[in-house]
């Protein structure tokens, strides 16, 4: 079975594995979120996502998007900064976060407008 570690984050507890090879559109489709192991035991997965894999148009919906990944942030950051654990970083983070759903949601919109949205074309 392909793994490959995401060494994107430092996290000191977790690790992200994505479980596929890049597809057509040189994008990964599979990744897991599990325990960080220092003794080379496996570790069960906390989440498995797997990503929409081909245009919705031509293989119907079969995953999540990157969208719905930064919904959950969202609503997690404006959840801490509505309580006890409201902080700066937080505040940023946030920003940064519906910043990048707002450009993903107008990338959307143009290929709608184009008439391509759903389909491998660019």
């Amino acid at each position: 079975m392909f793994e490959r570690l995401v060494k994107i984050s430092n996290s000191e507890f977790t690790e992200v594995v994505c479980l596929d090879e890049p597809g057509v559109g040189m994008a990964c489709h599979e990744y897991l979120v599990r325990k960080l192991n220092l003794d080379e035991k496996p570790s069960m997965p906390f989440v498995r996502i797997s990503f929409q894999n081909g245009p919705i148009q031509e293989t119907g919906v079969n995953g999540c998007q990157q969208e719905d990944l930064l919904a959950i942030v969202i609503d997690r950051l404006r959840s801490f900064q509505s309580g006890p654990f409201d902080c700066r970083e937080n505040d940023l983070a946030l920003a940064k976060c519906e910043e990048a759903l707002f450009w993903l949601n107008r990338r959307t919109a143009d290929r709608q407008s184009r008439g391509v949205e759903g389909l491998s074309i660019n």
